[in-house]
Formats: C-alpha cells, sequence, structure tokens
C-alpha cells in the first residue's frame, strides 16, 4: 500500500518538531470542524499561537461525543475504547491506518530494534473479544512483522503459553511478553517462571477483573513471580496513533513525534513544559483527527520530557486501562 505523503513530514527531520506541531494546529482549525469550534469559543487567536505552552487542547472526551476528524471521509478503521458498561466509549476515525502502522514499528524499532530478532506473545483476553482494538492491530502486526514460528496471540490457557516461554528461554529467543495487566497477573500467579529472555510489558487493564493494584504494587508481584529485574510499560490509549514505553519504574518515553506537557488541575490553560499536573498530548501521527489533547490521567513530566502516570484525575470517568493513583 503506497504510503500517504504526508506520512514522511510527521516522521522525518525536514523540520523541527515546534514547526511540525505549528503546521499541524494551523492545518487542523482550518479543517477539524470540532477543534475550531473549541479554539472559537475559547477565544483563542490561532494566527498568534506561536509557542507549544499557548496551544489549544483538546479534551478528550470530546472523542465521546462528537466525531474528531479533519473534514469527511470514509474511515479505515474506526479504534474504539473499552470503557464500561456505565460509560460511554471514545471512537476514533482512521483516515489513513498506515500511519499508525508506520507509528508503531518506527516506534517499536527506536525502543527496541529490529522486530525480525524477537518472538511477539501477546496476553489480550479482553481486547481479543474486541474486533476494532487499537492495540489488537498494532501486537497483531508485530507478531507477524517478526516472523517467527511461536509469534502469536494467547487467550486463557496458561499452560500452553508456560510450555511456549518454556521452550523459549532454553532456545536464549529475545521475547516480549505483552498483555493486559489482569492476564499478566492471572498467569504469574499460576505459572511462576523465572524469565531471563522475555521482557514482560504490561499495558494497564483491570477492567473489574482483580482488585486495583498501583503499577508498582502490579511490577513488583510481576518481578517476583518472574523472576525480573523490570517490568517496561507501554502508554497508548484509543485517541492516539503514537505510544510511549517505558522500560522499567513506570517512567514513559516518547517517540520524535509525540511529546508529553502538563497542565494545572485547577488553571487547565496554563500548560508547562515539566513538572506535575494533568498530561497534555501531542501526536503529530494524528494528523487526521486531532493532534492536541487534553487527557485526564495525573502524572509528571521530567525536564528530559519522560513523564510518568499517577491515574485518573477525581471527577474523571474510569477508563478501561486506568491503574489507581500511587
Amino acid at each position: 500500500m503506497q504510503q500517504p505523503a504526508i506520512v514522511n513530514n510527521i516522521f522525518s527531520e525536514t523540520k523541527t518538531f515546534a514547526e511540525k506541531v505549528l503546521h499541524t494546529m494551523h492545518y487542523q482549525y482550518t479543517h477539524n470542524k470540532v477543534y475550531r469550534e473549541w479554539n472559537d469559543i475559547l477565544n483563542i487567536d490561532i494566527a498568534s499561537v506561536n509557542a507549544l505552552k499557548n496551544i489549544p487542547f483538546l479534551p478528550i472526551s470530546f472523542f465521546k461525543t462528537h466525531i474528531v476528524t479533519c473534514g469527511q471521509f470514509k474511515a479505515e478503521d474506526i479504534f474504539e475504547s473499552s470503557g464500561t458498561t456505565q460509560t460511554a466509549t471514545s471512537r476514533h476515525y482512521i483516515k489513513h491506518t498506515e500511519i499508525y502502522r508506520e507509528s508503531f514499528k518506527k516506534s517499536f524499532a527506536l525502543f527496541y530494534g529490529d522486530i525480525k530478532e524477537w518472538c511477539i506473545i501477546g496476553l489480550l483476553p479482553s481486547y481479543l473479544e474486541r474486533g476494532n482494538s487499537s492495540l489488537i492491530l498494532m501486537v497483531d502486526s508485530l507478531i507477524k512483522k517478526s516472523n517467527h514460528t511461536q509469534s502469536g496471540f494467547y487467550l486463557n490457557d496458561f499452560y500452553q503459553l508456560k510450555k511456549v516461554l518454556t521452550e523459549l528461554e532454553i532456545k536464549g529467543q529475545k521475547t516480549l511478553l505483552i498483555g493486559v495487566t489482569f492476564a499478566l497477573l492471572d498467569f504469574a500467579e499460576e505459572y511462576s517462571m523465572t524469565l531471563k529472555n522475555t521482557i514482560i510489558m504490561e499495558t494497564g487493564g483491570m477492567k473489574g477483573r482483580r482488585k486495583e493494584l498501583t503499577r508498582p504494587e502490579v511490577h513488583s508481584l510481576l518481578c517476583k513471580n518472574f523472576g525480573s529485574s523490570s517490568i517496561h510499560s507501554e502508554y497508548g490509549m484509543t485517541e492516539l496513533l503514537s505510544q510511549a514505553y517505558s522500560k522499567g519504574g513506570g517512567r514513559f518515553y516518547c517517540p520524535p513525534w509525540m511529546k508529553v506537557m502538563v497542565r494545572d488541575e485547577e488553571d487547565p490553560f496554563s500548560v508547562h513544559q515539566k513538572g506535575r499536573g494533568v498530561l497534555n498530548i501531542i501526536d503529530l501521527a494524528n494528523l487526521y483527527s486531532c493532534s492536541f489533547i487534553a487527557t485526564e490521567d495525573a502524572g509528571t513530566v521530567y525536564e528530559d520530557g519522560s513523564f510518568e502516570v499517577h491515574g485518573r484525575i477525581d471527577n474523571s470517568d474510569a477508563r478501561g486501562c486506568s491503574l489507581m493513583f500511587l
């Protein structure tokens, strides 16, 4: 499939990040009705915005109540959040799925190297039951790109999963076990084993299946049961087309086309490059929806641009992939 021409601009280094951001902001103000109306309600003069801290961010809840797109198009994919029975779900209309594929492929290469060196195992039972999960699309693509005979998804056959992981350990095969939190904990409790060549990556997600735990508590349990020194994490969501990764300790790093900032919980229009507050995300891969998302995740952004997620802000709906406050 031929890539949309704009993909090269998102991932190339022909312009600075700030230049790309300002260009994207003007493009989306012109073509995204929801983003434009939000800015107009706030009486923001887009022409005068010339710094990242002054960019208007769209509340993430708009993805639950509006169709957030640049112009009208027939979506190649519609990603939908898991949500709960009490809450509405977010819907992200994707004009070019190839942009998403390019984003996660480049991110994986940036953080973990050549996909063909890995065996990819997905333990995502709750997501596999849905047909519109961006996470499933990503992991399925990584499984196929790895081209390893033992790469694949697992539902509830923990015995077979243990058998495969044991075989891979004996071979010394680099393996990524990426799983939803409750499934990883269930597997760890049923089959404690030492994994020296396997990276365990949690994506969050209790969904009422277990008692809510903080991320450090989850990581401590997984480290103990798998003999691992650290647990990796993926930070992504339905409303984004990029992911940040943590290689331990819950501190996430973004790819070059993504940036996390922080806003004051009492003054949502006070946005800073670092500090503690509520997370705002710039995702240039969201070109045809909205690249400027005001999330409902509390966190801390550090001097080097890395960040931690502390949980949901008070008064926000519980998201399916959330972990409790620290």
